[in-house]
Formats: C-alpha cells, structure tokens, sequence
C-alpha cells in the first residue's frame, strides 16, 4: 500500500498520524512547530487523504503500511505520534514492531474496542449530493442537517476536492470506512510493549477515561498520562501551543 506523506525539517525522525476522516493537513501548526527539531513525516493513513485506497481496513495492516513507509525510508528507528484511529495504528505498530520505536506518543485515545458513535457523520456524508452539488458551502448546507457543529463540518469538508472533470468528490475512500467501521473501532492487540508511551488526554474529551486504565497498562505497562486542559478531542488543534509544549517536553526531555 503506498501511503502518502510529507517531509519537513531535519534530524531524528518523527512520524506522524491522522484520526479517523482526517489527512496530514490537519496537522499544519503541529508540523511548522515541531519540524524545528525533529524531520518530520507526516502521512495519510491508508483511505484518507492522498494514499491508495483499498477495500480493506483494519490496525494490522495500516501498522503493515507504516512499517513498510519507515522500511522504503530507510529509518532504522522513529518516535511515532498519532491522534485517534493513528494513535490505535501507532499502538499497533509498537506491539508488532517495538525495536523500531524510539518514543511513542499517543494522543486521546486506548486501546479499547469503542461502540459506534460515528452514524451522523456517515449519514451526513453519504447524504452529500456529489453529482450536483455546486460548491463548498452547498456541500456545508447538505451537511448541516446532520452535523450542527460549524468546526466538524469544515473538518469533513477538508476531503472534498474538485476532479478533472470539474466535479466534487471525496478524498476518503468513504464505502470502505463505512463498511470498515467495526475494524476501525476495534481494540489493537499484541505482546506488550514494554517501553514508556505518552498517552495525551484532552481535559474534556471521553475517549479516555478511568474504566480504561486496566486495558491500557495491559499492553503498555510502563504508560505515561498528561490533561490538555480545556480541550476536547483534537487537543492539538484546540491547544496547538500547550500540545507542542508537552510533546517537545517528552521527546526533547525525558
């Protein structure tokens, strides 16, 4: 599977991985900020952004796409930092692959198998007319009905692009992450991993709390746990400057 990616910066290299209907775009601020001090690698996960798409999606294999990017670049060993679906990739990657792991940090996420919590924004998306839609904003009233948060909308709408044929389509191999979704909610497993890993938490996110304390230290017994205050989800994009702050710390520090 041939991932998409972007290099920026010199130094000790540092991978990067998006959340679920996320590309490497979205961490634009994260990328300027941390290229300063590592070489950076930003990439779109397998289905998003511009890599290949495949009618398969589950952590085995994106954690296969990620091995095989670190392999074609000649990386002997990168610290990995991923958001949500990344951070379960990233996870996933460091229980198969753990000598290539330099530090790992995990962001909003555990190694849980989450219910499905997704359903408006699929409906929203299938909803979206693509043969005749217009423009962008059309595409923001379609979905409006479905998704009432400004900044979640403009976030999906990242993946719409006009082809060469002048319509709209969506950069997201979007039928396979529907069909997909009970892979993509699945739990990672595998041998432990033995090193310390970062899990980031925003303050006021719940894909993190304390009924999954038991599942993350079965896997990373030596974790590590810091709150993005006031921030949800997506702390770095909430809290860009808290959030490079406490990933320099670690992997500069520590």
């Amino acid at each position: 599977m041939h991932l998409n990616y972007q290099i920026h910066g010199e130094g000790q290299p540092l991978i990067i991985l998006h959340g679920l209907f996320g590309t490497l775009e979205n961490w634009g601020s994260q990328i300027k900020a941390l290229a300063k001090h590592f070489q950076v690698i930003a990439v779109d996960l397998r289905n998003h952004g511009r890599s290949e798409h495949s009618k398969e999606m589950n952590y085995q294999l994106m954690a296969a796409d990620i091995h095989q990017l670190i392999q074609d670049l000649g990386i002997a060993k990168a610290h990995i930092l991923g958001h949500s679906m990344g951070g379960k990739a990233a996870m996933q990657l460091a229980l198969n692959n753990p000598s290539i792991i330099d530090k790992l940090i995990i962001v909003d996420i555990a190694p849980v198998t989450y219910s499905a919590h997704h359903e408006a924004v699929f409906k929203g998306l299938h909803a979206v007319d693509l043969v005749s839609l217009k423009s962008r904003s059309d595409a923001d009233k379609q979905l409006s009905q479905f998704i009432p948060e400004p900044g979640v909308r403009a976030f999906l709408l990242k993946n719409l692009y006009r082809t060469e044929e002048k319509t709209f389509a969506w950069r997201m191999n979007l039928e396979t992450l529907y069909s997909k979704y009970t892979d993509i909610s699945a739990a990672p497993h595998g041998t432990p991993y033995q090193s310390t890993t970062l899990f980031i938490k925003g303050g006021n996110s719940n894909y993190m709390i304390p009924e999954y304390r038991d599942a993350v230290i079965a896997l990373f017994p030596n974790a590590k746990y810091t709150i993005i205050k006031d921030a949800g989800h997506w702390p770095h994009a909430e809290k860009p400057e808290a959030f490079c702050k406490v990933v320099l710390n670690h992997l500069l520090n520590e």
